[in-house]
């Protein structure tokens, strides 16, 4: 009878909660909750009646009458699911189902099961965080996550601290949203933290930004070199902004060449807050860019058309990178010429094909088709082969538009 129901139908054979589902998983307990629902029709005669549950001794409840009660709680009948709240509020491990019930479609049942989850003490609820956070999206969710959030900014700062390490992100991120404004970690901690948190820009953001508005007078280099040596473009250029917060606005320069166009933007800025002109030391890097090829970007960027042929012969660079950024640099400085940038379509480096893809996106229908369809040759490499279908279908759509192609 179990089979095709999952954790449900393992219980209604009775099964106990702790043995049918990973009850530290909040998705597990959504789906108990659908699965018995699913269940009902077929083996009715196998779940919990009101009757039954009124039979129920009272305290807490033995591993037997916990799974009862927990199929009770996901009853598709509102009035059995009503009559397993008293319960299930004497059950520890039933709470994430009284959670779920907060969110429930029938008035009676989701107002009695608030009710009930209201007189859970804050500590108690933190372990729930990841499920309250879940059920929040749903229509009638909000009333646990509001339980939640004043637990955390009126409960132990330990409480906070025990979710920045969860392994659920939007866990991680209440918790680091809730400490910041609580002021839980120094300066240092949320600059180390934004460096660190690869992946999750939200709290690398969160951290920076926090980082720099708590940092004093004496903890700079603690702030500021963090955030300079992250590999989050985001995080990095909240470092080098903060450069002239710490009167270090010479040490942007090492940044004019990064490989992220926004830190670049942050150097040029903090380095003309000094007074210095990044222009000349652009020109310079491009005398010789192999050590810093985001250089020749960086030019076209502040650059004037003077530069443009300085960018063309980089074009030609043995390095693939300083290609690649040189195409950039072109279409910074709006000198890109089609019939200069055609070969590069053909390069040996995907980089720099990609980068000559985008260059040459705007000129697509004043392409040859004749040049483009060679492109699609099966026997060329393949970021060739992509970078013409791209333009290709640039050129379809704008002929599906009435606009005029070149054949």
């Amino acid at each position: 009878m179990s089979d095709g129901y999952g954790a449900a139908g393992r219980m209604a054979l009775g099964a106990p909660v702790h043995e049918t589902i990973d009850t530290n998983s909040p998705a597990a307990w959504v789906a108990l909750d659908t699965e018995v629902r699913e269940l009902a029709p077929h083996a009715a005669s196998r779940l919990p009646t009101c009757q039954e549950l009124r039979g129920l001794p009272a305290g807490e409840p033995t591993p037997a009458e916990e799974t009862r009660i927990a199929l009770a709680l996901c009853h598709p009948d509102g009035r059995v699911r009503g009559a397993a709240l008293e319960p299930a509020s004497g059950a520890a491990g039933l709470r994430p189902l009284l959670v779920v019930r907060c969110a429930d479609w029938a008035a009676p049942v989701r107002l009695r099961a608030r009710e009930l989850l209201a007189d859970v003490s804050g500590r108690r609820l933190v372990p729930l965080a990841g499920l309250i956070l879940l059920l929040a999206r749903r229509e009638r969710g909000v009333f646990a996550g509001d339980l939640l959030d004043r637990a955390l900014r009126d409960g132990p700062a330990a409480d906070v601290e025990s979710l920045l390490t969860s392994e659920v992100r939007a866990v991680r991120r209440l918790g680091y949203r809730i400490a910041v404004d609580r002021r839980l970690l120094t300066a240092a901690e949320l600059a180390r933290t934004a460096a660190a948190a690869s992946g999750d820009t939200r709290v690398q953001t969160l951290c920076a930004e926090a980082a720099l508005a708590a940092m004093g007078e004496d903890d700079h280099r603690d702030v500021v070199d963090p955030l300079l040596a992250a590999r989050s473009p985001q995080v990095r250029s909240t470092g080098v902004t903060a450069l002239r917060r710490a009167g270090r606005h010479s040490e942007a320069a090492a940044f004019l060449a990064d490989r992220a166009g926004v830190v670049r933007a942050c150097a040029r800025y903090v380095l003309r807050q000094a007074g210095s002109d990044p222009l000349p030391l652009y020109r310079s890097l491009c005398a010789d860019p192999a050590r810093q090829p985001a250089a020749a970007a960086g030019l076209g960027e502040c650059g004037s058309g003077a530069d443009a042929e300085v960018l063309w012969a980089l074009t030609t660079h043995p390095v693939p990178a300083v290609r690649a950024h040189a195409v950039s640099g072109l279409c910074a400085l709006d000198a890109v010429r089609p019939e200069r940038m055609r070969p590069l379509i053909d390069d040996q480096a995907a980089p720099v094909v990609r980068a000559a893809g985008r260059a040459l996106r705007p000129y697509a229908t004043g392409l040859p088709s004749d040049w483009l369809l060679a492109r699609l040759s099966p026997e060329l490499p393949a970021p060739t082969r992509l970078a013409a279908r791209r333009l290709m279908d640039v050129r379809n759509r704008a002929q599906a538009r009435g606009l005029p192609v070149v054949r």
